[in-house]
């Protein structure tokens, strides 16, 4: 982070919303904060992790709005890291649209200063290789983008009459540790790839975007969206191919790109510009450096 640009969280009280992989990440950052108390809510919480001593699992359904009536009193800060179990329209609406809002109406209280949605790159339409960057209109043609837009409006309504930062997060494509779906496909020749530069594809590894959240949670006034991706978007047939290497995969075959997924050539410039670094600006040297973890 740049000198000086930090919002201070002494006394805090932060509230990962969907505290998943994503969100036990970010509570393990946090918890590095030991004047802020850091809160995990999930419908199930593991109690045989290992979490900061300045951490507390919270049970609650964001679905559910009579299942969080418990939230801890004056949150300042809450961090939405929820998913969806299915991806279907039904599922993406509770979860992203009525489960923001349900947790946001059960934590709303004075003490309330900073919301962060973690949304996605799916509110983009399919823009070729032209460049992305958060002036770019959302214009989703899937459910999924339509959901994230109508999730990302509502926030920054509330943001606006309720006077409470607002971000909303726009990840690419995460990967990094216990995420090798696409390299076991690759492994054993199942995933194909268009030729050329017929569609690009972004990435972001796990613990950069944790950071990067962290970093936009306390960063002084932030603004209202940021791309949290990484600096080397790549065509899908040359990720691919190099992934397949990695795993000693044959080369992919050619096919179509994966359905739902527009092709974005992403840029994260207004995220550098706040001085955040990455440590995985290309994914094919996270990607790698997953497979040595993974190995060891």
């Amino acid at each position: 982070m740049s000198a000086g640009r930090e919002a201070r969280l002494d006394q805090a009280k932060i509230l990962i919303a969907g505290c998943g992989d994503l969100g036990i990440r970010l509570a393990h950052r946090l918890g590095a904060l030991a004047t802020a108390d850091v809160y995990g809510l999930r419908r199930t919480p593991d109690t045989t992790l290992a979490m900061p001593s300045n951490f507390q699992w919270i049970s609650g359904d964001l679905t559910q709005h009579g299942t969080l009536a418990e939230l801890p009193h004056d949150i300042t800060h809450i961090v939405f890291a929820a998913a969806p179990n299915a991806r279907t329209p039904a599922d993406y609406e509770a979860v992203y649209l009525h489960g923001l809002q349900h947790i946001i109406h059960a934590s709303a209280s004075p003490a309330l200063k900073r919301i962060v949605f973690i949304s996605s790159t799916a509110v983009y339409s399919d823009h070729g290789d032209q460049w992305v960057d958060e002036t770019t209109p959302t214009a989703p043609t899937h459910f999924n983008g339509k959901t994230l837009c109508a999730a990302e409006q509502w926030l920054q309504e509330f943001g606006v009459d309720h006077h409470v930062e607002t971000l909303s997060l726009r990840l690419s494509g995460i990967y990094g540790p216990g995420r090798n779906f696409l390299l076991d496909r690759l492994r054993l020749g199942q995933a194909s790839a268009p030729l050329g530069e017929a569609h690009w594809a972004n990435r972001i590894h796990v613990e950069d975007a944790a950071a990067a959240i962290v970093h936009l949670l306390t960063l002084n006034q932030p603004d209202s969206t940021y791309l949290v991706t990484d600096s080397t978007p790549l065509p899908m047939r040359t990720l691919y191919e190099a992934l397949a290497k990695l795993t000693g995969g044959p080369c992919p075959p050619v096919g179509p790109a994966p359905a739902m997924v527009g092709s974005k050539r992403l840029s994260n410039k207004r995220l550098l510009a706040t001085g955040f670094e990455l440590r995985w600006p290309d994914s094919r040297e996270g990607y790698a450096a997953s497979l040595t973890q993974q190995d060891s």
